[in-house]
Order: C-alpha cells, then structure tokens, then sequence
C-alpha cells in the first residue's frame, strides 16, 4: 500500500492487520450490517493491479484469457480467467484498459504468481508485465445512493450498465455487479482523497471484509492462492458473468472449457450458501454429505462472517448432492444451507 494513502486511512480512522488490509473503522459489527442497505465504501487495496502494456499487449492477452479481450474498450470492463492446460483457474480477475494500456485487479496475493507465469509467455513479443499496484489507489462504493453520491463527488453523470467504465485523467470507475448498486474506483493519489472524502459526508467506511461480502453476495467469486487449479471457469458460474467467451480463439485450457459447454455436462457449480458455524470457512476447505461420508462433494471458494449470524460463502458443489445435507469438513460441526443466487442458472437440469 502507498505509503501517503495508508497514512490518509490511518488519519480517517482506519485499523490495519499486519498485512496492511484494513480491518475496519472502529465498529466492524455495525459497518458489516450498515453495508446490507446502507451507503459504504471501502478500500480496496488488498486487491492489486496488474499492468500490460506494449505494441502486442492485446494479442498477448487474447492468447492467454478465457475472455474476449479484443471486445474491451476505454467504456468497458469484463471478468476474466486465466486457466492452465487442463482448463483450471489459475485466477480471476476484473480487467479494463486505459488507452492501449490493459489493467487487471485482484488479491494482492496473486500478483506475484500470476505475474511470474504470463511472463513466461512473452517470448519476443512486445509486451511489458509490471505491479502497479501503487500508483492506482482502489476504493470501492456500495449503497442505494451510491449513483448519486459518486455523481455529485466527481461532477459528472457515472455507468449506469453493469461493467461500464468512466474513463478520465486521474481515475477510472466501474460499475460492477450487487444487490444495489456498486462500484469501484481507480484513482490517483489526490483524487482517490477528494473522492473519499466526498463520500465520507454521507456515507460509511468500512472494512474489506465488507466488501469482500458484498462480492459474495453478488455471486462473484474470487480465487486465492488455496483454490487455484481447482475449478473449471463453468464450476464457478463465470460464463454466467459474461467472464467467458466461447467464440474467441484459443487460449491455455479453451478445448477442456469448450468441451464442457457444449460436449460435457456439468457436474459441479458454485452455489451462494450460509454456514452455521464458530470458526470462518477458509477457501478450499471442503464440503461433505453424510450420503458418502468419504468423498468430498464440495468446496468453499470464499467466505465471510454476515451479521444475520453465522457466514455466507460462495462453494462450488456436485450437483447431484445439492439437495443433499451438506457440513463443513468431516466433523458435521457446521451445516450448510444453500440460498438463491441473484442470477438464474442456465437450465432447471443444471440446478439439480
């Protein structure tokens, strides 16, 4: 994290972990519930950013994504994946352009590997990988308000499509999926402060825990260093979020992924579930049903504690054992109950 904006959240009140994420500001309980049908924002910076640029940088990326690069423009943004020969995810990813210059954002933590794995492709292309993790402070905007709080902070009119982009000089905002509306903001230093303290007149900072519910929530997941190489993008509803395109060329694991869309039949989706339990799910943990006690029938792609008790997360689950009774590990110590998604499956087959 720049150390002038760590300094600028510190000076708002914010607590930090010894990762630098910020925990919260001051009432975590009371932020987590406010997020549910209030105005929040957030700070973003336990997710990175990813810079690619150079004369090849686009034909570089279309040979390497799940999605259609080429369909990006300065007034869009899509989800993406990068996925190994076997068509399972390395990463996932948020991705916009300014100018010729491509920008993916994700967590910190999968900087470095992603970064170390795409440059082994590069060969004598014309492309340059580079963390600019620093120079582009993140914050993130939820609530019922949200459209006109961010109009009247930046002066201007905001996306009103899922996946648009405001491009200007010093930010670029996002309109991305929820429950009500949100976004998130790129910005340099002095306008990631402005706009901060804009919103902070009406609105309520908080953790990144709260966001991170919040993608949850909306359906969308996110991979850490425990769930790479496990799901196939379809386990993890990405075709549904427009994060696949199947008429683009080829790509690392595109015959594995085109083979379950049209040849396969998918056996595991990711399903929005609560979790009855004292201790928080961790990513990869695993998933049981008494039915077969030996074999795991589901993992956890990402969680957080919500204030109604107990967690919401987002798993990937045999189809087959959804309707099953499902724990948490082998103990049963934690039971799981499935919610509605905010979007439909493709079919009432794939449900289950």
């Amino acid at each position: 994290m720049k150390v002038e904006w760590r300094e600028f959240l510190s000076n708002n009140g914010a607590e930090f972990d010894d990762c630098d994420r910020v925990n919260s500001f001051g009432n975590p309980e009371r932020e987590v519930r406010a997020a549910l049908s209030g105005n929040v924002f957030a700070d973003l910076s336990h997710l990175g950013m990813l810079e690619v640029h150079g004369k090849d940088a686009e034909s570089f990326l279309q040979g390497q994504f799940s999605n259609d690069v080429r369909q990006l423009s300065n007034e869009t943004s899509q989800l993406n994946a990068y996925c190994n020969p076997k068509g399972r995810m390395i990463a996932s990813f948020r991705m916009f352009r300014r100018g010729d210059t491509y920008y993916l954002c994700l967590p910190a933590a999968m900087i470095e590997p992603l970064l170390k794995r795409l440059r082994m492709f590069v060969l004598r292309a014309d492309v340059t990988l580079e963390d600019t993790s620093e120079a582009w402070m993140r914050v993130g905007l939820s609530g019922p308000d949200a459209v006109a709080e961010l109009e009247s902070a930046i002066g201007e009119a905001v996306p009103q499509a899922v996946n648009g982009v405001l491009e200007r000089e010093a930010f670029s905002i996002i309109r991305v999926p929820g429950a009500q509306p949100r976004f998130e903001i790129y910005a340099a230093l002095d306008a990631a402060r402005k706009i901060w303290d804009a919103l902070n007149v009406r609105g309520a900072p908080v953790g990144a825990s709260v966001w991170e519910l919040l993608d949850i929530l909306a359906g969308v997941p996110t991979l850490h260093p425990k769930t790479c190489d496990l799901f196939v993008p379809q386990m993890v509803n990405m075709q549904l979020l427009g994060g696949v395109s199947f008429k683009k060329g080829c790509y690392p694991g595109q015959e594995v992924v085109a083979r379950m869309q049209y040849l396969g039949k998918l056996k595991r989706r990711m399903y929005l579930v609560k979790i009855d339990g004292d201790g928080a799910p961790e990513p990869g943990e695993e998933i049981f049903s008494p039915a077969d006690p030996e074999q795991s029938a589901g993992r956890i792609v990402t969680a957080q504690a919500h204030p109604d008790g107990g967690y919401r997360a987002l798993a990937v689950i045999q189809i087959s054992a959804a309707a099953d009774e499902l724990f948490l590990g082998r103990s049963r110590d934690a039971r799981i109950e499935l919610l509605d998604l905010p979007y439909a499956f493709e079919s009432e087959e794939e449900k289950g």
